[in-house]
């Protein structure tokens, strides 16, 4: 059996921890980003490489019914320039949503803005986002990264939600510190993205099985539902969306206080019957260059898709070695 099958056969932590090792080796990023045999299935979850090609697919959703959120994508910048180019990004991501009419809503990742360089570096970069989403009454959400990034990630959004309120938090449901993250959140008047978590992380920090998370974020859904703070349940779990209607049913919370949010290509059906519901449905819109470690995140989560994007990095990299 080849290479390929067999890693669609591994356990999924044990799929996510090597996706997730896979995610930071820079020389299969070149030979993903080259080759076109990766394109169609980068292309079901990223909008494109540039502005200009992520627009029609905002544009697209919107005339489907669906709020969207935009994210330039990059992390784990290391030079002030690259973040300072990433913020530019953001500027003129957020000057094309409000020119165009759409959602004026962005995700930014903090590492892309450099804090891992400095604090210093990355709140001054926040603050830019933060100042132009101001000029185009927009909304930052501030995704969460590793567990390593939870506290300096919350003390930064905490920085700018005092200064300009419509900022929102990523919380996962994964870390067994969510609990009263969520509860300081809520005191403060944050709004909450919650998910359950993308990163392979240790026992100490998170939990470790389906059941356990899930349970987790049935729990954290319900208490941000009864918070009226408007939080975003980012699931494409339809178990866990039926529980979020049966508790907003149940305690008689409107379906104009909180939406689901759901990643671009992922679950159009899920999507479309929310909609078609009633409810809000906003769609997590990524687009740019740096798409490789995200795209392994994805394909962590959708084992289906492992075989044919190993395939095709695999048969490129052969290709390469013989033509030396």
């Amino acid at each position: 059996m080849r290479f390929a099958e067999n890693v669609r056969l591994l356990p999924n932590r044990t799929m996510r921890s090597l996706f997730m090792s896979l995610s930071h080796r820079r020389s299969l990023a070149r030979i993903a980003v080259r080759s076109p045999l990766t394109r169609p299935v980068v292309a079901r979850f990223v909008a494109g490489e540039s502005l200009d090609e992520a627009m029609p697919a905002v544009a697209a959703l919107k005339r489907a019914g669906l709020r969207t959120t935009v994210d330039v994508l990059g992390e784990s910048v290391t030079l002030e320039e690259h973040a300072a180019a990433a913020v530019d990004g953001y500027l003129a991501t957020l000057a094309a949503l409000k020119e165009r009419g759409l959602d004026s809503n962005v995700s930014v990742k903090l590492t892309q803005m450099g804090l891992e360089i400095s604090q210093d570096v990355c709140r001054a970069n926040v603050m830019r986002v933060v100042e132009a989403a101001r000029a185009v009454d927009g909304f930052v959400r501030f995704d969460m990264e590793d567990h390593t990034k939870t506290d300096a990630t919350l003390a930064i959004w905490r920085a700018a939600h005092e200064t300009y309120p419509r900022t929102g938090v990523v919380i996962q449901a994964a870390l067994r510190r969510s609990s009263a993250d969520v509860d300081s959140i809520i005191a403060a008047g944050g709004r909450v993205r919650l998910c359950k978590g993308a990163y392979a992380e240790p026992k100490s920090v998170a939990y470790q099985s389906k059941a356990t998370v899930d349970a987790n974020y049935a729990r954290l859904m319900e208490r941000l539902l009864i918070s009226d703070t408007y939080p975003a349940l980012a699931t494409q779990d339809p178990r866990l969306i039926a529980k979020a209607i049966e508790i907003t049913e149940r305690r008689g919370i409107g379906r104009d206080r909180f939406e689901f949010q759901m990643l671009y290509g992922v679950r159009r059906d899920l999507q479309r019957m929310l909609v078609d519901r009633g409810y809000t449905v906003r769609i997590y819109v990524p687009y740019g260059t740096e798409w490789y470690p995200y795209f392994m995140r994805r394909l962590a989560e959708r084992p289906a898709n492992v075989g044919f994007m190993l395939r095709a990095i695999f048969k490129e990299e052969s290709r390469r070695l013989r033509g030396k």
